[in-house]
């Protein structure tokens, strides 16, 4: 009888164990397929040349491999397509036999969570594209909608490969295509951890988080060669598209990393206030932080001038369980502050007015940056907290000649479009259309309250007064004309900007206890934890606005 067809109880006899002491122990030969099996893995699971693997790290860049090894639980990475190879007969592409084809697909656990992951190979084809490398990608995006689970890219790449022509271009057509197609259907997040040039710019786009690390990333439609041709203008790789540039200036990055074992630490921060999909609620987690806790710092805000700055950053620190807060866009915009929190252990968006930079109005780029990120949050069952201190919108022809008429409106889009749980708290000033634009009653909000020294107006009172009061001013003496304007300012703030006003006519619910703050919000989004349930909202993708 064959090895195969043995009874596998067969030795368990005592006088079998015994005869077989005298004899020999066989020794197993591995058979010929499985030694090819074993070298082919071996020589797939390696990456590039070692002279590419020893310059990649030479540059103090990680492997694709090591990358996801920091990325997901130990042991957990499943791979797909390690086999796979280019169809380009050109060039002598095929020749080359590179297995994978630069790109490592699979799927892993993130802190036991399950996630889509693909990890591009500079140290094959310098990671380049084409279409078997796409093919791979748009298969995982794929199978990660049909399992309801985020998508993770590590791009590291010299672009469209030259040798795959248009085939390459048409790569990147596919997956662009499921960028959008899975859009508020799955968290999408890019890592960008190298360069990432040219139409490979548009997939990070099209996510919902954009990662850079400072010194290594590089993001631009054309480099510096061709800016340079084209325009004159000299320009470096870091000041045309490195991290500091897309995080501040354009708005592309949302998070910078000091290196990529921070970046992929803060990758695993975001993914635990997520959802898996849109059919889930985010995670909650227990928290020992007491739902009563008195925030003594509102009770200072009352006494504070309201022409005063201050980081709305504090207040959102004592807010939430635990004091803990994840900017997100931390260095864009800075006039509007957004992120994620926890109250009572539950997520929470947040989006809240900075008085601390350009005096916490809205203008285009904070009506932009806020309007995405509520979106985002609608798209993924998350509920909002808006805290209001906000004197209007950001004059000047600037402003004006660059939209933000039209800016401003996708704010007011996103505020009245959301229908997951909207609270807001006034804070301090709330004046004019930028009043209405902060999830005000009539946007929808469904619980708002105001602290008792709060002004909400059309403008501000000594704006008014000016306005209204004119020939009285003028007509008082010029001694007498400063004191003239508070003495009005204070009458008109009383009858007119008094938040007991806005609550008697219903656009605000109530006015609260300042140190009860963090109480009264997480009661009300208790309250409201009903209002929709996950997945029966129309899907809307999270587009870039």
């Amino acid at each position: 009888m064959s090895d195969l067809m043995e009874d596998p109880r067969a030795g368990s006899n005592a006088a079998q164990q015994a005869g077989k002491k005298n004899h020999p122990k066989k020794v197993r030969e591995i058979p010929e397929s499985l030694k090819k099996f074993r070298e082919i893995h071996a020589a797939a699971e390696a990456g590039g040349p070692p002279e590419k693997i020893a310059a990649q790290k030479a540059k103090g860049k990680l492997t694709a491999r090591d990358r996801i090894a920091y990325l997901v639980d130990e042991g957990s990475f499943q791979e797909l397509g390690l086999l796979m190879e280019t169809r380009c007969t050109d060039f002598g592409v095929k020749d080359k036999h590179i297995k994978g084809d630069g790109v490592i697909t699979g799927f892993g656990t993130i802190n036991g969570r399950l996630a889509a992951i693909f990890s591009e190979d500079f140290t094959q084809l310098g990671g380049s594209l084409g279409r078997t490398h796409a093919d791979k990608i748009s298969r995982l995006m794929d199978m990660a909608a049909d399992a309801r689970v985020p998508v993770i890219g590590i791009l590291d790449s010299g672009g469209a490969r030259i040798q795959e022509g248009v085939d390459s271009l048409d790569g990147y057509g596919e997956i662009f295509y499921r960028n959008t197609k899975y859009s508020g259907v799955v968290p999408q997040i890019s890592i960008i951890v190298g360069p990432c040039a040219g139409g490979a710019v548009y997939s990070p786009a099209l996510t919902d988080f954009v990662f850079m690390v400072k010194g290594m990333s590089n993001m631009f439609v054309t480099g510096p060669e061709v800016v340079k041709a084209a325009t004159g203008e000299t320009v470096d790789f870091e000041t045309l598209g490195g991290s500091m540039t897309h995080a501040s200036k354009s708005g592309v990055c949302h998070f910078v990393a000091n290196s990529e074992q921070d970046c992929y630490r803060q990758v695993k921060e975001l993914l635990s206030f997520l959802p898996q999909n849109r059919f889930e609620a985010p995670p909650a987690l227990e928290t020992k932080d007491s739902a009563d806790r008195k925030i003594t710092l509102l009770e200072k805000l009352c006494e504070l001038d309201p022409r005063k700055s201050y980081r709305v950053h504090h207040i959102i620190w004592w807010l939430s369980d635990e004091h803990r807060f994840l900017e997100v866009h931390q260095n864009y915009a800075k006039n509007i502050v957004v992120g994620f929190i926890r109250l009572g252990g539950q997520v929470v968006g947040v989006i809240a007015n900075n008085p601390a930079h350009m005096a916490g109005a809205l203008d285009i780029n904070a009506s932009d940056k806020a309007a995405r990120f509520i979106r985002f949050l609608n798209a993924f069952n998350i509920p909002i907290l808006t805290l209001v201190d906000v004197p209007g919108y950001w004059p000047g022809v600037a402003q004006e000649h660059g939209g933000i008429i039209r800016h401003g409106a996708k704010l007011l889009y996103a505020y009245a479009e959301a229908s997951v749980p909207k609270i807001t708290l006034v804070l301090r000033k709330a004046y004019g259309g930028a009043y209405i634009a902060m999830s005000s009653k009539l946007m929808g909000g469904d619980i708002n309250f105001s602290l008792p020294s709060a002004e909400i107006a059309v403008m501000g009172p000594r704006g008014a007064v000016e306005i209204l009061y004119s020939r009285q001013i003028k007509e008082a003496k010029e001694e007498d004309r400063e004191a003239l304007r508070a003495k009005l300012a204070k009458e008109y703030s009383d009858k007119f900007a008094s938040p007991y006003q806005t609550a008697a006519m219903g656009s605000i619910d109530e006015v609260i206890e300042p140190a009860h703050a963090r109480a009264r919000l997480i009661g009300a989004f208790r309250m409201l934890a009903g209002k929709r349930r996950p997945g029966e909202n129309e899907r809307a993708g999270n587009i870039p606005l």
